[in-house]
Formats: C-alpha cells, sequence, structure tokens
C-alpha cells in the first residue's frame, strides 16, 4: 500500500519511467509466452522451442538492468531525513523499491497475457498487428499454468536484480564501507581488453575459413562454424567491452586530463574518472548492443529474403529500448550525484555555458574512444555473415 501511495505522488518523470519499465516487462513477457504458444502448436519441433526461450534471456536480463537503473534512481528508494525515525531505514527502502518494482513488471506482464490471448484469438476477434498466429500456436491449447510460472520469472529476476543493487549500494555507502578500499576501475580493464581481442580474432579466423566448402573452420569440436563462430566471438567481444566499460571511461577521464589542461578539460576529466563506476557498465551494454544491432542490419541488407520476423523485432526493441534507457538514467544519477559540487562551482561563479561544454566534451571523448571499438567489433562479427 505505501508503495502505491509513493507511486501516486512521484515526479511524472518518475512515474514515466516506472511506465517504461512495465513497458519493457510487458514486450519481455509477450515473448516468453509466445515460445509456450510455439511450443503448443509445433509439438514436434521441440528444440526450435528451446531455442527460442533461450533468446528471450537477452530482453529478460536487459528488463533486469532497466528495472535496477530505475530503482536507483527513484527517490523513494533513498534515504531521507526523518525515515529512520518513522520506520524506514535502509533495509526497510530497499524492501519497497523490491516490492515496487515486482508490482511494476507484474503489470507488465499481465499486460502481455491479455495481448498474447487476443492475438491468438481465445478472447475473441481476429489477429492484428502483423503477428502470424501460427507463431502464438493459434487453435492449440496452452498450459495455463505453465505459461504463468513462465512469466513470474520477470517480476522475480526483476526485483531480485533490484535488491541485490540496492543493498550493495548501502553496504557500500554505510560507514562500515567508508575503510574498504575501493576497487580501481582499470583493474577490470586488462582483462577486458584481452576478452575483446580473444573475440575479435575467433571472428577474424572465422571470416577467412568462411569461404571454405560447408563454411566450417577445421577446429577441435567444430567449435567455430560460420554462425557458431560469430555468435562465441561476438559474445566475447561484448563480454570484454561490459567488463573493460568503467575502465574506459576512466581512461577517458585521464586522457582529457593529460599534459596541461585547462579548467574545461580539467573538470570534464575529473567527472569522467569520479563516474566511471556509475557509467562504465551501462555504457559497455549499450556498446555491445548496438554492435550486435550494427550486425544485425547488415545481415538483412545482404539477405536476399527477411531473416528476421515480427518477434525478433520485438525483442531487438526491447532490448535497444532497454539498455538506451539504462545508459540514459545512469547520467541522470550521475547528475544527481553531482549536485552539490554543481551548485558549489555555480556559487564560485561557473557559468551555465561553462558546465554544458563541460558535458559535451565528456561526450564527445566517449564517442570518440567508444564509437571505433563498438564498430570494429560489429564489423568483425558481420564479416562471415555478409561475404
Amino acid at each position: 500500500m505505501l508503495a502505491l501511495r509513493l507511486a501516486r505522488g512521484s515526479h511524472p518523470l518518475v512515474l514515466l519511467r516506472r511506465l517504461s519499465v512495465t513497458a519493457a516487462a510487458a514486450g519481455t513477457g509477450f515473448l516468453l509466452l509466445s515460445t509456450v504458444g510455439h511450443a503448443a502448436g509445433h509439438p514436434s519441433a521441440a528444440d526450435e522451442s528451446l531455442v527460442r526461450l533461450l533468446w528471450c534471456a537477452a530482453p529478460l536480463a536487459a528488463t533486469a538492468q532497466f528495472a535496477v537503473s530505475t530503482a536507483r534512481t527513484d527517490p523513494a528508494a533513498r534515504l531521507q531525513r526523518g525515515m529512520t525515525a518513522a520506520g524506514l531505514g535502509p533495509l526497510r527502502l530497499t524492501l519497497l523499491a523490491t516490492v515496487s518494482t515486482a508490482l511494476t513488471c507484474f503489470l507488465g506482464v499481465l499486460l502481455a497475457l491479455l495481448a498474447f490471448l487476443r492475438l491468438r484469438g481465445d478472447l475473441g476477434g481476429p489477429s492484428s498487428l502483423g503477428i502470424d498466429s501460427d507463431l502464438l500456436g493459434a487453435g492449440h491449447p496452452v498450459p495455463l499454468v505453465g505459461a504463468l510460472l513462465l512469466l513470474a520469472i520477470v517480476p522475480l529476476t526483476a526485483a531480485a536484480a533490484t535488491a541485490v543493487a540496492l543493498r550493495t549500494r548501502d553496504e557500500a555507502g554505510s560507514p562500515e564501507a567508508g575503510s574498504r578500499p575501493r576497487t580501481a576501475p582499470p583493474s577490470g580493464l586488462p582483462w577486458g581488453i584481452a576478452l575483446a581481442a580473444a573475440g575479435l580474432a575467433i571472428e577474424a579466423y572465422t571470416s577467412r575459413g568462411a569461404h571454405t566448402p560447408g563454411g566450417l573452420l577445421p577446429l577441435p569440436g567444430r567449435l567455430v562454424g560460420s554462425p557458431p563462430g560469430v555468435l562465441a566471438g561476438w559474445a566475447l567481444s561484448a563480454f570484454g567491452l561490459v567488463l573493460a566499460g568503467p575502465g574506459l571511461v576512466h581512461l577517458c577521464g585521464r586522457l582529457l586530463c593529460a599534459g596541461r589542461p585547462g579548467a574545461l578539460r580539467l573538470l570534464s576529466g575529473r567527472v569522467l574518472q569520479e563516474e566511471s563506476h556509475r557509467l562504465g557498465r551501462p555504457l559497455g551494454v549499450l556498446c555491445a548492443v548496438a554492435s550486435a544491432a550494427y550486425a544485425a542490419v547488415k545481415v538483412y541488407e545482404a539477405s536476399a529474403s527477411s531473416p528476421f520476423g515480427p518477434l525478433t523485432g520485438i525483442g531487438a526493441a526491447v532490448v535497444l529500448a532497454c539498455v538506451t534507457a539504462s545508459a540514459l538514467t545512469a547520467a541522470v544519477e550521475s547528475r544527481s550525484a553531482r549536485a552539490h559540487t554543481t551548485a558549489a562551482l555555480r556559487r564560485l561563479g561557473a557559468s551555465a555555458s561553462v558546465l554544458h561544454r563541460s558535458a559535451a566534451l565528456r561526450f564527445l571523448a566517449l564517442a570518440l574512444v567508444l564509437a571505433p571499438l563498438t564498430w570494429t567489433v560489429a564489423e568483425m562479427a558481420t564479416l562471415p555473415l555478409v561475404h
């Protein structure tokens, strides 16, 4: 009840972010239900249904990440003056944010269930939105209990991720944690670069052997055939980008501060170094998804037939929207964390134009470092597929 009252009194931007989480949960829930419908309509194609279910892991993870980002920036999840006296300490606030996330995602999967039944024709009327009813198993009974259990994965995953993330944040901000040394973001940079380089090497080796008969390379266990090799190489490179994200952001800050920087470069570089922990992972995930989207577009353009269906479009839209919104939300969280510093700079005479130019310089530095890496990973992934 308290979560609902806080939601009613929230700022419109906060409500918009929660509605966005609901929409993401609805898209992910619909994809999960489509796998149940496909399994019901094609009982002999169990392997294909399992593959469809495994591909739902990407939108599920993106939805959970977006839900965590939204919960971290929710004012209701922050410890305010007087809340502890009222019995709302860090543990209660974490529980409140977890319940709010679960309710938000539950509303989304409920909408997904209604849309799924409507498109199958179970609620009357023909299917619409250009989705083939055969993909949803129209005319075949769907196990309701199994579908509900599968739908429960979305709110449970988002709620569990929110609880872990907020609890970790509270412990990091506690007085006991103040004496603990904070892990430096360059520590993940070597491992991230090594994984990205290994992935690029696999993709390059795959592209070199893509023109051999059958497109299969003579590796042990036939691990790197054309599609599996590209997928394995891209996965390693993408994981490397995510792991190296904080280190890359920190590196951008150090490059801006190199030499004899002026006040603008020094301010921009210090902000990037300080906020590398908060911005690095969402930006790394965004780069990984952007490389996958670029590769998918190149494959679509080179294919004679349409290799992607409407469900693929829904999944891609959910992932792209979630990771982009997560990166923007992390930027908003970073700005809120620097509110006192910004106010101090304004009192010292810093103009608004200086702060805007500092933000533009940070964006340019990140783009100059991250964009080439993203393009390289994506271009290497498309070589064995479009040639």
